[in-house]
């Protein structure tokens, strides 16, 4: 007889699982059903700031499969269809058809969870204004840009400063609007160090964003047609034709709460190295709804990127068809982009070396993209923290012009191995003036970072 899978979730990890499956198990011997409450599967959200701001053209460019060309490859994906609760002792999931309204029950032998994560709307009052977006998925991007066309104003206000916050502080000047950027904290940015995330607040000033620092959001002002005037914080009031938030998003889990399935101290769901729900034989997660364990502090953390997503549907779906595959984990690796400003970072910040009870030292330096003489050559700032005793490398922050954000990816590899800062010194990288400066800025650091770890004893 053949099992059937269940998968909840047709974005990034629950259709990845799916296909892997499908790619190992014909139809004869698994069937696979999927649940997808919303209007499109298969998409790149990390994409939407950029199709907002023009850069990708239409929407269908951000989807990589759609639902009948998971149906060609024998995937049963149900379309606007919720799943309101999960029956982990009777194995089967209860649905809701959104346009019809009918319910039923549909039993598994294993089940994928992958409802991603949701974001966060801060109960404020005036929040659910006409004309305030956020911009999770397609849908939300599709409504953000129907607002823009029939908004005549031109101030925009933009609620967070991390990296979809920046992003679409970006998308908005390129489409002629006057920004303003609003974050509590410090410095936009706060996935940096409040010392990087200086650089970034001041190329955003220059860009013509303006970027306001602690200003917690009190709440929204609307007009006498309801949609959206001005954003208040404690101490000023911001004119808005349109707010767009940026405030992060949680897992998405009350479905696996509910069910009473193990969970972190983020909300996310917690796995084993295969991604199957602990304690439970039968059940995977993987996305934005899980919690993963950093390899450089030893916890676990939620990290929602889309290419974590992937890489956990391509193991839950070998698992599932009788491979064997495991994540081993992240060290934390993201990079944006604000106009012609780069951002990256991987590792830990020093906030999170402290938190974890490591005593670090921390170095930063100031170099070019290419050999100083060759045209093009522009600055980056590269800081690098080290362990104190051991000269581990623990994380590392870029802030620069083209060519600075993709260098994290040497640091990325250097935390995944485990290595030192004088091992570092010692990579074999590509070198011609037009692509580095004779000694990369990432070992020009890594070489300062061993002096301070020498220096510190």
């Amino acid at each position: 007889m053949s099992e059937r899978l269940v998968v909840i979730g047709g974005d990034a990890a629950g259709m990845s699982a799916a296909s892997q499956a499908r790619r190992l198990r014909s139809p004869g011997e698994l069937e696979i059903v999927a649940f997808e409450r919303g209007h499109f599967s298969s998409y790149s959200a990390c994409g939407i700031p950029y199709w907002v701001g023009g850069d990708v053209a239409t929407r269908g460019e951000l989807i990589a499969r759609s639902p009948e060309e998971h149906r060609a490859r024998d995937i049963d994906l149900r379309m606007r269809t919720e799943v309101t609760e999960i029956d982990v002792p009777g194995q089967r999931v209860r649905s809701r058809d959104l346009e019809s309204g009918t319910e039923a029950w549909t039993g598994f032998d294993k089940l994928v969870i992958a409802t991603g994560a949701r974001p966060l709307r801060p109960p404020l009052p005036g929040i659910d204004a006409r004309g305030v977006h956020g911009v999770q998925t397609l849908d939300d991007g599709q409504a953000l840009l129907d607002s823009l066309s029939g908004t005549p104003g031109r101030r925009a206000v933009v609620v967070g400063a991390g990296y979809i916050g920046v992003e679409m502080a970006e998308a908005l000047l390129n489409r002629g609007y006057e920004v303003t950027v609003l974050t509590r904290g410090e410095q936009p940015m706060a996935t940096l160090d409040p010392d990087m995330g200086r650089l970034v607040h001041r190329a955003m000033d220059g860009l013509g964003i303006r970027t306001v620092v602690s200003a917690p959001v009190t709440k929204v002002l609307t007009g006498p047609d309801g949609g959206v005037r001005a954003v208040v914080t404690d101490t000023d009031e911001y004119p808005a034709d349109v707010v767009v938030l940026g405030t992060g998003v949680v897992p998405e889990t009350s479905l696996a709460r509910a069910a009473g399935l193990p969970l972190g101290e983020y909300g996310g769901l917690l796995t084993d190295l295969a991604m199957r729900v602990r304690g439970h034989g039968n059940i995977w997660a993987g996305g934005d709804c899980v919690e993963v364990l950093d390899l450089v502090s030893g916890r676990e953390r939620h990290v929602p990127l889309g290419t974590h997503a992937n890489k956990h549907g391509q193991v839950i779906g070998s698992n599932v068809g009788g491979g064997y595959a495991t994540f081993p984990g992240v060290v934390g690796t993201a990079v944006s982009k604000v106009c012609d400003l780069e951002i990256a970072r991987t590792g830990l910040r020093e906030r999170d070396a402290r938190e974890v009870g490591l005593r670090f030292v921390t170095v930063t330096v100031e170099s070019t993209s290419r050999a100083g003489y060759y045209p093009g050559a522009a600055p980056m700032t590269v800081k690098m923290l080290a362990e104190r005793r051991t000269g581990r490398l623990l994380g590392v922050q870029i802030v620069g012009r083209e060519g600075a954000a993709k260098r994290v990816d040497i640091a990325a590899v250097a935390l995944t191995a485990g290595m030192t800062v004088e091992g570092m010194t010692a990579l074999d990288l590509g070198y011609a003036p037009p692509f580095s400066p004779v000694w990369d800025p990432v070992l020009v650091a890594a070489r300062k970072a061993v002096a301070a770890v020498r220096a510190a004893g």
